[in-house]
């Protein structure tokens, strides 16, 4: 049985339950896990305590459902790109765009990875969930090098999770260290001809070593 609102209501369970990742996301990735207050998501999405951990059981448990939200976000992204219907080097330069825009556009999943990475990853080894989802990404990029490679546009017999990894890199790296890199190289990432130059510069790099037969 679905729990009541305090006036009474019956509550849309979905609804509320996409209210409080949305509200925890941003607490969790500016105040890391530690320092979020369930109290503070509670109070802005308008519910209790109560309520939250009748939904995921536990702090914890509302970080790792966060976790899992948000990298299920960027994994449908990819798949609605129907990359199988383009060339392998137009699927590959749209899912790299996508990633780098995804990435761009959502600094939060950017600093969540971050703040995980910091607990070794010890919350994300209790979820089947995400490994089951980025297991997606990786096939999506292994049947894109397949088809290059049988064509002759690619002619390195790549690693689909180092290529997942270059690409991820970059792109993640654009927005996990833009203050700090922006600092000492006085320079604006997210200036509109920087972020062009690097998005072609990500692109032509990946390809370039795929149509590199060496190694």
């Amino acid at each position: 049985m679905a729990p009541r609102s305090e006036n009474g209501r019956k509550n849309d369970p979905q609804r509320t339950r996409e209210d409080i990742l949305i509200v925890a996301t941003e607490e969790f990735a500016t105040h890391g896990l530690a320092g979020a207050r369930v109290d503070a998501i509670a109070e802005r999405t308008r519910t209790s305590k109560r309520m939250i951990y009748y939904y995921f059981g536990s702090k914890e448990g509302l970080y790792l459902s966060v976790l899992e939200r948000s990298y299920r976000k960027i994994r449908t992204l990819e798949a609605d790109l129907r990359l199988s219907n383009l060339e392998p080097e137009e699927a590959l330069r749209t899912l790299i765009s996508t990633t780098f825009e995804h990435d761009e556009a959502n600094p939060d999943f950017v600093r969540l990875v971050s703040i995980e990475n910091i607990h070794h990853a010890a919350h994300m080894l209790r979820s089947e969930a995400i490994r089951d989802l980025n297991v997606s990404v990786i096939e999506t990029i292994a049947g894109i090098l397949e088809r290059g490679h049988a064509s002759g546009a690619f002619r390195r017999k790549a690693d689909p999770i180092d290529v997942h990894m270059l690409i991820s890199a970059f792109c993640f790296f654009r927005v996990s260290n833009r203050y700090t890199f922006g600092t000492i190289f006085r320079r604006d990432l997210s200036d509109k001809e920087t972020m062009t130059r690097h998005k072609g510069m990500i692109a032509d790099a990946v390809i370039s070593y795929l149509r590199d037969p060496a190694g």
